[in-house]
């Protein structure tokens, strides 16, 4: 098979990603997928020295990146993320929405402060970048939203209620405003991974319930972080991803299937 031909389907040269949470375990191997691709990528995160970590990372591959800090509980920072990038970059293509936060506790104990932190670096953030950076889009002529959702957003999981209900709000959001965003030529889709060695996970995560984990995922075992970037690709390029939005994709070793 010709390296044109996929190039042309799947590669990302002359456009400008801007992967929110580009600074954690999953948001980090997409941002260097994307720049493997040939995307030019924006890092945004909390952490300074994490989103330098990870541009050294990127250019190390040979890829474009930058680091660019947000805090996600701000629309204004969010806002000053768009302005950066369009002032340094003219344009953004591309946006993973990628922060995240969980809480786990009994329903009984679970905390209103908790509650909506999570709530809002989950749901409301991600309803931020959709409508700050997909009006950009709109105004350029067109570009591609990823949201970064979970299996937990329709199958029930011990102790995390507010993670599974924003998760599950993410999907339905992104399903509205794909709807929404489609004639103006803004594709917007939600990727729900199954159980990969991300921060959420390894705060709440028990040697017991890793064990039901494994039974329950057919193929027995976790996620690496770089099997996300396969369907990424599909769904932020323009040639291959063309006539999807609007869409769901899981990537969890077949976890959703054994639970139907």
């Amino acid at each position: 098979m010709s390296t044109d031909y996929l190039n042309d389907l799947f590669g990302l040269s002359g456009q400008t990603a801007v992967v929110i949470g580009g600074t954690g375990v999953l948001g980090g191997a997409l941002a260097l997928g994307l720049a493997k691709a040939g995307a030019a990528v924006v890092v945004a995160g909390r952490d300074p020295e994490k989103g330098t970590g990870r541009v050294a990372e990127i250019e190390a591959s040979g890829g474009r990146g930058a680091f660019v800090a947000v805090d996600v509980s701000r629309r204004e920072s969010i806002e000053a993320l768009l302005a950066d990038v369009v002032r340094s970059h003219g344009r953004v293509d591309m946006l993973i929405n990628g922060a995240g936060v969980n809480s786990a506790s009994p329903y009984f104990d679970a905390k209103d402060e908790d509650w909506d932190r999570v709530l809002n670096s989950n749901l409301k953030a991600v309803h931020w970048g959709c409508q700050i950076f997909g009006k950009a889009m709109a105004d350029a002529g067109g570009g591609s939203i990823l949201n970064i959702a979970s299996v937990s957003a329709h199958l029930p999981l011990s102790r995390v209620f507010a993670y599974s209900a924003s998760k599950a709000a993410v999907v339905n959001l992104t399903q509205n405003v794909a709807r929404e965003l489609a004639p103006m030529g803004v594709r917007v889709n939600a990727l729900c991974p199954g159980f990969f060695p991300a921060e959420q996970n390894r705060k709440i995560l028990d040697a017991a319930r890793v064990e039901t984990i494994m039974a329950n995922t057919p193929m027995a075992r976790f996620g690496e972080p770089h099997e996300l970037v396969g369907a990424t690709l599909l769904m932020l390029s323009r040639n291959a991803g063309s006539f999807i939005t609007g869409a769901t994709y899981y990537v969890d070793g077949g976890f959703t299937a054994m639970r139907l």
